[in-house]
């Protein structure tokens, strides 16, 4: 039997305040590394976040959920981010950020994980993104890697200085997911499974762009894997990708495609044996749709929604 797969999730967290149609507003934590590592955690994984929270009120409210789904913490103190995240009436998000990002003494990790995810703000909001890099980089060797752009262009910066960034991160991954929203904001008039394609030829194993409603695709060295979508009434679309992240890492991880000894196994894995991981992140971003905020689910919930 191999070695349980341990993740280090390095990242933001943020409380997401959401602002209904009606007028209703509701707090919520979230922020996407933050997201993912819940997501781990609820799946079973085994599961660390590396994050900056705050002493107050919002810094408690996270901490308290992620160690609800058994997530451990290593904290940097320093202001709460939040996000004022302002729906339409198909559930459809807006984001008004307020991040604080200073990760500064993120250095060499005291412990050598199989796997280590990053993306989002922490990879682009100075001065901690530097930091995050050259934890990332000083990893790579013996952990597999995972980055999600998530692109928030309010944040990125000008989109010749967030493409070199972004590809940057890109060439050190094995796994990749962006949405074709992402693809479309950094590379305006492309398509994304051409871009999907180009990104494969700098590092990645595995290049994932999920399609919203139409599902997902995944490109990887020996051909095409689609995921078709998994109906659902859509409650809003806070969170959606992250637990599509999850979902990819947690069923990478059990099945033996992870880690330094993983990642050959990882390249060479034909489209037939990843098919039903997608699948299964899929249907973990449709359980996520179909409620209201970042409510990530759990293996008893997705097995659930396969019955």
């Amino acid at each position: 039997m191999s070695a349980r797969t341990t993740h280090l999730v390095v990242g933001e967290s943020v409380v997401d305040v959401i602002e209904r149609p009606d007028g209703s507003v509701e707090r919520h934590p979230g922020g996407s590394p933050a997201n993912v590592a819940l997501g781990l955690g609820r799946l079973g994984a085994d599961v660390t976040l590396r994050t900056q929270l705050g002493r107050d009120h919002d810094g408690d409210l996270l901490r308290r959920h992620l160690a609800s789904a058994g997530v451990r913490l290593e904290v940097t103190d320093g202001p709460t981010s939040t996000a004022r995240a302002a729906l339409d009436e198909h559930g459809a998000a807006e984001y008004e950020l307020d991040v604080a990002w200073a990760l500064d003494r993120v250095g060499a990790s005291p412990w050598r994980p199989t796997h280590v995810h990053t993306g989002s703000l922490a990879t682009v909001v100075q001065p901690g993104a530097e930091a995050v890099h050259a934890l990332v980089a000083s990893l790579r060797g013996g952990s597999t890697v995972s980055y999600d752009p998530n692109v928030r262009p309010g944040l990125m910066g000008p989109r010749e200085v967030a493409v070199p960034a972004v590809e940057r991160l890109v060439a050190l991954s094995d796994v990749v997911k962006a949405s074709e929203d992402d693809v479309a904001w950094l590379y305006p008039d492309r398509d994304p499974v051409d871009v999907a394609y180009r990104w494969l030829t700098v590092g990645p194993a595995l290049v994932v762009v999920t399609l919203g409603a139409r599902g997902a695709v995944a490109v990887t060295p020996h051909g095409v894997v689609e995921s078709p979508p998994h109906p659902v009434d859509v409650a809003d679309t806070v969170g959606a990708g992250d637990s599509f992240m999850a979902a990819l890492l947690a069923r990478l991880g059990t099945g033996g495609l992870l880690g330094a000894s993983g990642r050959r196994s990882l390249r060479v894995a034909p489209p037939a044996r990843l098919a039903p991981v997608l699948s299964w992140a899929a249907r973990a971003a449709a359980v996520t749709v179909s409620r209201r905020g970042a409510d990530l689910p759990d293996t008893a919930a997705l097995t659930g929604a396969t019955a």
